[in-house]
């Protein structure tokens, strides 16, 4: 139970779908497992008309159908606590009657000035909500303390991001805000820092004299669906790579923090962000590969190329695959490649962290194929979520023939542990003002930076190519070229982590 923060948590945007499906399910499973103050009121704020009856039939109906805990039996004590009020988020004059209709139901709860303000809403709303709220004095926390939400994109290049942190640290302080990024609240990537860091066998091996290269995936089976029209301003690399894979790697590399504090943690992601060697133009080519996914068939189904998809124009040179190799120059890193990939319409859904360690220095047993293979820590942030070690161990019989093998544990193992869900957990952290997992101004500046000379020979220098490949593949196939080392490719992962191999038909 939370010490006596009573608090109204205010959603702009709550008639969207990433309330419905997410956010309100969330805040559900938290007042069930009691970990929601006594004196708590959820309040959505949208254009949309309703009531307060209206509004709590639906949300009652979304936690019904996208329900993140089983224990359905509070549902009627929560939607009590939900109120709602509509609300011309654009109109500045509008805030002022907002203000009262919020401290009259403050005072009819009998809780204090203690507010979250979650922006479920479009990037071009971020600079707009804030500084509203702020002209009426609802940023200001004699009263209680006041926190901001803000979806990514955090910006949509260096310059906008820019732009937006000016304007929110114009009126809202640092440690009001909270830019969240739901891969950061997935268990598995929590669980890096407790591999890494309470494991006397790991983090004396995880540096430059030991580990050969890092790979990151996230892929995802299906396409853009029905996101054409946002995914044409966006594409893989704003998408996926600037925030969560960037963040993923950062926690992959960083140094020991000096204590669990928010603070500590968030100086070393930090830290890994500004030693990231610069791409520079010249190199593009050879470090980055985009690529977009075109019409095939999958199990005798037709697939749709990307620009058969709707509200995508015919000739879009927005990629739906994207790769990266850089290096982290800092004394533990030095000179040890890490590679990012993610891509719509591969083979399967899953995100991972794999780091391959240097081969043993004399191949003893180089008649064996699979002698030369060499071990992968796999940790799987979805799905399936778990930890697998591949080694080599003596095949049964004469001789000394090498197979690999697998060591995994699995998070559905732990049948008595709920695994809560990214929203659940960050939306907990954000009513503690805990900012460990919610990225900072200073973060979201430096991975712009060093990606801008990407996106910038993407979008001007037409002699970078845009590689087609067909839907239900691993992408295009100069993206094996970025990995240089010979007899070494991607890891092609398969949906079930037991289920690992070589590559999986899926």
């Amino acid at each position: 139970m939370i010490q006596n923060d009573h608090h109204i948590y205010v959603i702009f945007g709550a008639s969207g779908d990433l309330n419905k499906r997410k956010l309100v399910p969330a805040l559900y499973a938290l007042f069930v497992q009691n970990l929601l103050p006594e004196k708590f009121v959820f309040l959505g704020v949208s254009r949309t008309v309703y009531s307060d009856a209206d509004y709590r039939v639906a949300m009652k109906a979304a936690i019904h159908e996208f329900k993140e805990i089983e224990d359905a039996s509070r549902v009627d004590e929560f939607v009590e606590k939900i109120h709602y009020i509509p609300l011309q988020i654009d109109d500045a004059a509008a805030y002022i009657p907002f203000k009262k209709q919020l401290e009259d139901l403050r005072t009819a709860k009998g809780i204090g000035g203690n507010t979250v303000f979650y922006l479920s809403t479009p990037p071009s709303t971020y600079g707009v909500i804030p500084k509203h709220l702020a002209s009426v004095g609802l940023n200001t926390q004699d009263d209680g303390w006041k926190r901001l939400i803000i979806e990514k994109p955090f910006g949509y290049d260096l310059q906008s991001a820019l732009d937006l942190k000016e304007i929110l640290l114009k009126d809202w302080k640092e440690e009001q805000l909270f830019r969240i990024d739901h891969y950061l609240g997935k268990e598995t990537v929590q669980n890096l820092l407790v591999t890494r860091f309470s494991n006397g066998i790991f983090e004396p091996l995880w540096n430059r004299n030991y580990v050969h290269h890092v790979e990151i995936t996230a892929a995802e089976s299906l396409g853009v669906e029905k996101r054409g029209g946002y995914y044409e301003t966006s594409g893989a690399l704003r998408d996926m790579v600037q925030n969560h894979l960037l963040q993923v790697a950062a926690i992959t590399a960083m140094e020991s923090p000096s204590s669990l504090e928010p603070i500590a943690i968030r100086n070393e992601v930090l830290k890994v962000f500004q030693s990231l060697r610069p791409i520079l133009p010249e190199d593009v080519k050879t470090h980055a590969i985009r690529g977009q996914y075109v019409g095939s068939k999958i199990k005798q189904e037709k697939i749709v190329g990307y620009r058969e998809e709707p509200e995508v124009d015919p000739n879009s040179m927005v990629e739906t695959y994207a790769a990266l190799k850089f290096y982290i120059d800092n004394w533990r890193w030095g000179g040890v490649p890490f590679y990012i990939r993610t891509g719509k319409r591969l083979p399967t859904r899953v995100t991972e962290v794999v780091v391959h360690f240097k081969p043993t220095p004399h191949i003893l047993f180089a008649h064996s194929a699979e002698a030369h293979t060499c071990n992968q820590l796999v940790i799987r942030i979805q799905p399936d979520e778990g930890i697998l070690f591949k080694f080599g161990m003596k095949t049964p019989g004469a001789g000394f023939e090498v197979q690999q093998v697998n060591m995994d544990f699995h998070y559905s193992d732990l049948t008595n542990q709920r695994i809560p869900s990214a929203y659940e957990r960050l939306i907990y952290d954000s009513i503690k003002g805990d900012s460990t997992l919610f990225a900072r101004s200073e973060e979201v500046v430096a991975a712009w930076t060093f990606l801008s000379p990407v996106l910038d020979a993407w979008k001007n220098d037409k002699t970078v190519p845009l590689h087609g490949y067909p839907a239900g593949t691993w992408g295009p196939e100069m993206a094996d070229e970025l990995i240089e080392e010979k007899d070494m490719t991607w890891r092609y992962p398969c949906k079930n982590l037991a289920d690992d191999g070589l590559y999986c038909e899926l």
